[in-house]
């Protein structure tokens, strides 16, 4: 469901009644959730990430009832400056703590250069661009769910180690696109395998057949695909009606989400190896919060972006809790020196670069005669722990880990 008008932010205000406290800014916070609200990304992170930032706050403010959580919600478009523009004004006019999720890393990358040097955070939930916590890292940011150099290293990992020598990518023409091709080489190369070509496709393509001819006439023995949101869900499609599916290839999608699977169906989409760091059966904690999700958003099966945004801006409310103020280095100070058990991700430690490290699983689309409801999607075929899965401190070009081996 569509959910914001293009520019301008909804607010959708979770208040605890009467507190003598609420004055105090160190007891209030307010959060904008800014996302895609109307294009390729929105099924995957769009409303269901304000629903989970609100869920976040309500179970927040459950415990702490004297803690005043607004959450303010807004559509980037899918455009840089826009989303740099309200990042801005949020901050500038509006009084926002911390902008959390932020699908498309472009978008990502300009508001992490909006917060830097304020006192407000980037909870980048969904912004997967790898360079977040690496050569652009901030003070001012953390990085919570997956990233381009997690996802395509749990992948390219497990399928080189399974037969999967000679790789082939079809690549969204954007930051993202961008840094899983380059961070995808890199372990296929370090594991011994090839990539034998790459293309580039513009976000919101239409008609990818000239593309896919290319990576099935590439000889390459697994095609991945670098997209996200609805840009994956054409290329499983497309590739299946082009019968590459019966050529005994493997596809990987290295950025995709249960929604994706869904609307793909099970039947084009057997077989897919994508990585998840979250799906809603993995355990009984994850199936009860995901029927709490469900219940209010008109059925839906959280994704793992959804799940992220729950996670990281409850974490992001317990820090400031405990630093007793709403400056964004301080909180985000206190995630780093403070271990996380995650009734969703697990284990969680925030580094010195901002970057979250946690379980990432690898998973395989199932086929329709072993799926036992409509949500049941996915089998489980691996798992990579957090040390393993995310790019090593020393290795990502933050100025910020320099700086604290020196402190």
């Amino acid at each position: 469901m569509k959910y914001l008008s293009r520019v301008v932010g909804i607010s959708l205000l979770v208040l605890c009644a009467g507190s003598p406290a609420s004055a105090d800014p160190a007891r209030s916070l307010k959060i904008g959730v800014l996302n895609d609200g109307s294009g390729p990304y929105s099924d995957n992170a769009g409303e269901g990430s304000v629903t989970a930032a609100k869920m976040a706050a309500e179970d927040f403010m459950r415990l702490h009832p004297d803690f005043k959580v607004e959450i303010v919600a807004a559509d980037h478009q899918n455009k840089a400056d826009v989303g740099a523009a309200i990042a801005r004004r949020w901050i500038d006019q509006e009084k926002v703590d911390a902008v959390a999720d932020v699908p498309n890393s472009a978008v990502g990358l300009a508001v992490n250069e909006v917060v830097r040097g304020t006192k407000a955070a980037l909870i980048a939930s969904s912004a997967a661009s790898s360079d977040l916590t690496g050569k652009y890292c901030s003070p001012n940011t953390i990085q919570w769910t997956f990233d381009t150099w997690a996802a395509s290293h749990t992948i390219g990992a497990y399928l080189v180690r399974h037969g999967g020598k000679k790789w082939y990518f079809i690549a969204t023409d954007n930051a993202l696109g961008k840094s899983m091709v380059r961070d995808g080489t890199a372990v296929i190369s370090t594991g011994g395998g090839t990539v034998l070509g790459s293309v580039n496709v513009p976000i919101n393509n239409a008609d990818y057949a000239s593309f896919i001819l290319q990576a099935e006439g590439s000889g390459a023995d697994v095609i991945a695909f670098a997209t996200a949101g609805g840009d994956t869900v054409s290329l499983i499609k497309q590739s299946a009606e082009f019968g590459l599916k019966q050529s005994g290839r493997t596809f990987a999608a290295l950025l995709t989400t249960t929604n994706d699977v869904e609307s793909s169906g099970l039947a084009v989409g057997e077989g897919l190896i994508i990585t998840q760091p979250f799906y809603w059966d993995l355990d009984d904690a994850s199936r009860a919060w995901s029927a709490r999700f469900s219940e209010r958003q008109h059925g839906q099966s959280p994704t793992a972006f959804h799940a992220g945004v729950y996670s990281s801006v409850l974490a992001y409310l317990n820090a400031a809790l405990a630093a007793g103020t709403n400056d964004a280095p301080a909180v985000i100070q206190k995630l780093k020196e403070t271990p996380i058990d995650d009734a969703l991700f697990g284990p969680v430690v925030v580094r010195a670069d901002g970057r979250a490290i946690h379980n990432m699983y690898i998973l395989k689309v199932k086929s329709p005669t072993a799926s036992k409801s409509k949500r049941d999607l996915l089998e489980q075929v691996g798992v990579l722990s957090g040390p393993e899965a995310f790019r090593p401190l020393d290795q990502g070009g933050c100025s910020l880990v320099e700086s604290s081996k020196s402190n």
